[in-house]
């Protein structure tokens, strides 16, 4: 079911561009801005915001209503916007194995002589038509109006809460290891991962369903969860993984400081040698990968990996705790438990 939904999903943000570019003439006005949107839009991506915003909508309803999917396009759309200006915050030259946007800009005008622009302004630009595109699909569920303005509410709040956790990420790095609490470093998760990659797109779709304020408020907290969950995941990949299975640098988190949880306990729980290692790095101009090993290890040895994979666990037993007392129909509560169990289960 999960792949099913998500072959929907490709092919219906396929036929969306090509109406956009027949309706706005993109394609025939700037083929530099189209083709770049469709290739960063269309580049394979695990797509599991309109998987879920699918999924908490037929959670609630017996039947798809027309344009369901071409709605559930609009999160994901949300998504490659926040990609495209991360990248240029990071200044990270990869997405998804291939050239962020700024960087395939940046390719293109390697042509000209004296351009007084940079990639970076062009993809700024192309990321708020991503965004625009995104509020357009969104219309698109053939749902009552009280529904979809409901629905929008909670889109538009996924959207500024995610921009306010990558406002408060930047400012939290500049801060001191030492002087970070765990809670801070939640509220970052929460604002920038929880809230809009799982917590509102399921939420988003039971709205539009018509569940009752007690089965949404109940999804959203299990997203809430999960998000968290994920999070952690996600840092643990950003540092024992590899380019090939995150699809960006794996330098770029340590480059940017980012005060994550495995730091956070590999700091609190280090020996004086090992805090002074982690302060260092963190206060380098530019780390390399010898950086990241001395990291590593560090986080194996100090117990954070330990105490990280241990957090995963609990996230996940009380987010299952409420899926299980949740109305959702069976097969679609299936769905969400098997990918969780594929993706975050720590052996």
């Amino acid at each position: 079911m999960f792949t099913k939904i998500k072959n929907r999903i490709n092919a219906e943000m396929s036929t969306f561009l090509k109406s956009v570019d027949k309706i706005y003439s993109l394609g025939k006005s700037s083929p530099l801005l189209f083709n770049n949107l469709k290739k960063f839009t269309l580049n394979p991506g695990k797509r599991i915001r309109p998987i879920l915003f699918v999924a908490g909508y037929l959670g609630f309803t017996k039947k798809a209503a027309a344009g369901l999917y071409r709605s559930a396009v609009s999160i994901e759309l949300l998504h490659d916007f926040f990609l495209v200006h991360d990248d240029i915050i990071d200044k990270s030259d990869i997405r998804r194995g291939k050239p962020s946007m700024h960087k395939s800009f940046d390719n293109h005008l390697k042509k000209f002589r004296n351009v007084k622009f940079k990639g970076q302004d062009l993809a700024i630009v192309a990321g708020d038509i991503i965004y625009i595109l995104s509020l357009e699909c969104f219309l698109a569920i053939d749902e009552s109006p009280g529904r979809k303005e409901k629905a929008l509410k909670k889109f538009l709040q996924a959207g500024l809460y995610t921009a306010k956790g990558e406002f408060m990420e930047l400012v939290l790095s500049l801060k001191k290891i030492q002087n970070i609490t765990k809670d801070e470093i939640y509220q970052v998760y929460d604002q920038k991962t929880a809230y809009y990659s799982f917590a509102a797109p399921l939420a988003i779709g039971a709205i539009l369903a018509g569940a009752d304020k007690n089965q949404v408020n109940r999804v959203f907290k299990y997203g809430m969860f999960l998000g968290r969950a994920f999070q952690i995941k996600d840092d643990i990949l950003g540092i024992f993984g590899t380019e090939a299975t995150t699809g960006k640098s794996c330098l770029s988190d340590l480059q940017e400081s980012k005060k994550t949880l495995l730091l956070w306990y590999a700091f609190n729980m280090g020996s004086k040698k090992q805090k002074n290692i982690i302060v260092k790095i963190l206060a380098k101009r530019k780390v390399d990968k010898k950086d990241l090993s001395r990291i590593g290890m560090v986080i194996k040895e100090s117990g954070s990996l330990r105490c990280a994979e241990n957090e995963i666990k609990k996230l996940l037993m009380k987010s299952e705790s409420i899926l299980t007392g949740s109305l959702m129909n069976q097969n679609y509560k299936k769905l969400l438990t098997d990918y969780v169990q594929a993706k975050l289960t720590c052996k």
